[in-house]
């Protein structure tokens, strides 16, 4: 049985978390080799921006490594409409998720400096930001969010434990002591989502 993945913003290195069959890419950067993975299928595309190239219900899962926190909250249009650039990519991400399918996501998070270092840093994520967009009545519904999520894992980790997760367990637990004990916290936030909704 087929299944498929989406990376978004997978540069030169797309991850494929879960192992799916067919592998999507899509960054607003060149492609990558094209030896990069097999399977692999990259699009050209700032998703930030504009919708997901992909059909309604035909991704098994998605994943943002070190994104969301690129994708700006609010946008002025040239016509002076506001735009909400990170409600519409959730909504996109929840269209193209089949029923039961995950969306996650890993990246730096408040109050570490990783998440204000990069000037590019413009979506900050708390502890509490996933409560805008799980639940029975996600609080993003005033912003126009149409999804339904429910968690599956939210909590602080080292990076390296989610970009490679076939590590033992022994060495994610020590690579997360070692970051507390070296800089007090741990840097990034992990979401691992099921979309919740139901075809007729």
């Amino acid at each position: 049985m087929q299944t498929s993945h989406l990376d978004l913003g997978c540069g030169h290195n797309p991850r494929n978390p879960y192992k799916a069959t067919i592998l999507h890419g899509i960054d607003i950067r060149q492609p990558p080799d094209s030896s990069v993975a097999t399977n692999f299928i990259y699009t050209r595309g700032n998703f930030a921006l504009e919708p997901l190239p992909f059909g309604d219900d035909s991704i098994d899962s998605v994943s943002a490594f070190d994104v969301l926190e690129h994708v700006p909250r609010q946008l002025l249009t040239p016509e002076a409409v506001l735009r909400l650039p990170f409600i519409d990519l959730m909504n996109e991400i929840y269209r193209v998720l089949k029923p039961g399918g995950t969306f996650l996501a890993l990246t730096p998070a408040y109050p570490s400096e990783a998440a204000f270092v990069d000037p590019t840093h413009v979506n900050i994520i708390t502890a509490q930001t996933h409560t805008y967009f799980t639940g029975k009545t996600p609080s993003a519904r005033m912003y126009g969010f149409v999804g339904n999520f429910s968690v599956r894992c939210v909590r602080r980790d080292a990076p390296k434990n989610i970009y490679k997760p076939e590590q033992p367990e022994w060495r994610k637990w020590l690579r997360r002591a070692q970051h507390i004990v070296t800089t007090g916290h741990l840097s990034h936030l992990l979401w691992e989502f099921t979309c919740d909704k139901h075809t007729n």
